[in-house]
């Protein structure tokens, strides 16, 4: 028997405001107590001190609001870049992942720079492979975001990907605007083949024509379909907003309050029509 599909919803903070007061602030009017820690103070969290941390834990309590994922930009750079360049990267979000209390660190899957996909398909393995490796002995979740121009771009790449690595520690974050991107179908595509390894889900969306962002369910991700398939197949975990409604870029994207709490509103009316039966928190 199925168990009933329980969606928590998260929210990529600075996509709101730099400011993780105003971050905090806005994701509790919206009924959002998960934040996607990707970063505050116009910094990146992998450049987060000890008195950064402390300061963001005690607006997290003060707000009511706990770090559902560290949101790193790992393997968002060259191939040919020395290996130890993301390895130490790795070890600083680990720590970060201790300080917050969590077990899931976002990672992505290398830029190409021109060489082919089977040219450095080995050396990408390789290096998820050692990231899982570390993730295990620290009892951590590596999340692999699909992307437009990385490695892991189409479903049956980051299929490769995941089932030569074989790791329980690395495991799928959907994202299904960046699917629409390059053309593939979150629910048609990507969910069939990869539902073994999901674990998460960021909410985006995109129009395939012209790359334009859009409100979720507006777009060609599928998300509809997408959040209808993982009710019925009882997923419960993430489904993290990173509407890149203002801006969207390769190393983040921002919307501002009034459009991130549009998408909120656009998330809740898709899955109040197409899964009803899960519970929502």
């Amino acid at each position: 028997m199925t168990r009933q599909a329980a969606f928590v919803l998260s929210g990529f903070g600075d996509e709101i405001a730099a400011e993780p007061e105003q971050q905090l602030a806005a994701l509790k009017r919206m009924g959002v107590r998960h934040l996607d820690l990707r970063g505050a103070w116009d910094r990146n969290v992998l450049d987060f001190d000890a008195d950064d941390v402390a300061r963001l834990r005690g607006l997290l309590d003060a707000h009511g609001v706990r770090v559902s994922i560290i949101a790193t930009p790992i393997g968002k750079s060259p191939i040919s870049r020395d290996a130890n360049f993301e390895s130490g990267r790795l070890e600083q979000a680990l720590r970060l992942a201790r300080a917050f209390g969590v077990d899931l660190v976002r990672i992505f899957s290398f830029y190409r720079e021109g060489t082919s996909h089977a040219e450095c398909r080995d050396e990408v393995v390789r290096r998820l492979a050692s990231f899982a490796g570390t993730a295990e002995r620290a009892a951590v979740t590596l999340l692999l975001e699909n992307e437009a121009d990385l490695w892991g771009d189409r479903p049956e790449r980051c299929l490769d990907l995941l089932a030569a690595v074989d790791s329980p520690r690395l495991r799928l974050t959907l994202d299904a605007g960046n699917f629409a991107a390059v053309g593939a179908r979150s629910h048609d595509d990507a969910y069939p083949m990869l539902k073994p390894y999901l674990a998460h889900v960021q909410i985006k969306d995109v129009r395939h024509a012209d790359g334009t962002v859009v409100l979720p369910g507006q777009g060609d991700g599928q998300i509809p379909e997408l959040l209808s398939a993982l009710a019925a197949d009882g997923y419960r975990g993430y489904l993290a907003l990173e509407p890149h409604l203002a801006v969207a870029g390769k190393q983040g994207g921002f919307s501002g309050p009034e459009l991130f709490a549009q998408a909120a509103d656009a998330l809740r009316g898709i899955i109040a029509a197409s899964a009803p039966e899960a519970s929502v928190s």
